[in-house]
Formats: C-alpha cells, structure tokens, sequence
C-alpha cells in the first residue's frame, strides 16, 4: 500500500529534518505552502531545494495547495473552525484540484512527504490535503516529526513501508 508522509519544520533545523525524510526514505518532498518563504534557515524555496537536491531528494512546489492567506491568519489566532472552513472551501477550486490531481499520481510513484510549517499535522492544512489524496487512493498516512530523527532509528521496526500502489498506472 502507498503512504502519504506529512513533515512540518516548527521547532526543527534543517539538519535534523533532512536526517528525518532520509531515514524514513523520502525521496520527494512536496510543497504545499502557498509562499514558500520562511524566517528558518533553509527552509525558503530554493535553498531547501538546493540542499534537498544534495541529499538525492526532489523538490516540487504545489503552490495552489497552499493555505490562503485569511485562513493562515485564522489558524494563527487558534481558530481552527475557521481556518478547516477557509481551507476546505480553497481546495474545491479548480486550481487546486488541478494541483491535488498532479500531487496523487507523484505520491502514488515514489515516497514522497508534505511538507508546511506547523509541526503537528492536526493544526496545518496539509492533513486536510492528505485526507482528499487518502479519499482519493487507497493510501495510508504517516505523519514525520523532524526534530526528533532518532525515534526513527528506535522504532525501525514499527515503521512503515512504502509500496508503490498497483493503481500507480491509472493514475
């Protein structure tokens, strides 16, 4: 069964994150935020992409999955009713299912792992679009914390294991 991975880069550094995708083997990492600028060292667009192309991982943007800016400011204030709203009512677009269509057929190929800010995936929107890709496929979703690549090394043999889908050539 293929896994969608969800990674966010809160409370990490850029080392401890990339140990984190390798050790599960991520091999691409998508995108998903809608300005993918930050205020964290490596972790902008192209310096991210430069160091995840160093590490043998391809980067891909998916801009129009992005959260919209009123929703981002209503997940900042805590509002989270809002902010599943706002998202939920984005990703209908017709931008955004054209995005969300190329996202299921690169996670259905390769490991690949979502990446946004927040580091618990419940508070961000890429939960909300892994859940239309698991809707969508035959998916399991796991959620990758990059602060903490070692729990990955200790719990080697709970960890699972991505399989190409057979629905892969459908798609």
């Amino acid at each position: 069964m293929s896994i969608v991975y969800t990674i966010g880069y809160e409370g990490t550094d850029i080392e401890r994150f990339i140990r984190s995708l390798k050790l599960i083997g991520i091999k691409r990492l998508a995108d998903v935020r809608a300005v993918p600028i930050s205020r964290k060292k490596g972790f902008s667009k192209n310096k991210l992409r430069e160091r995840l192309d160093k590490e043998g991982i391809e980067y891909l943007h998916f801009p129009k999955l992005g959260d919209p800016k009123p929703g981002r400011e209503a997940a900042r204030r805590g509002d989270y009713g809002l902010f599943e709203k706002i998202y939920n009512t984005h990703i209908e677009t017709d931008e955004a299912q054209v995005e969300l269509d190329k996202l299921l057929r690169v996670v259905l190929i390769q490991p690949t792992c979502l990446l946004c800010f927040e580091r618990e995936a419940r508070y961000c929107h890429r939960s909300i679009v892994a859940d239309r890709l698991i809707e969508a496929a035959d998916l399991q979703r796991f959620n990758l914390y990059g602060d903490d690549p070692d729990c990955y090394v200790r719990n080697a043999s709970r960890m699972p294991s991505f399989h190409p889908s057979e629905s892969a050539a459908a798609a």
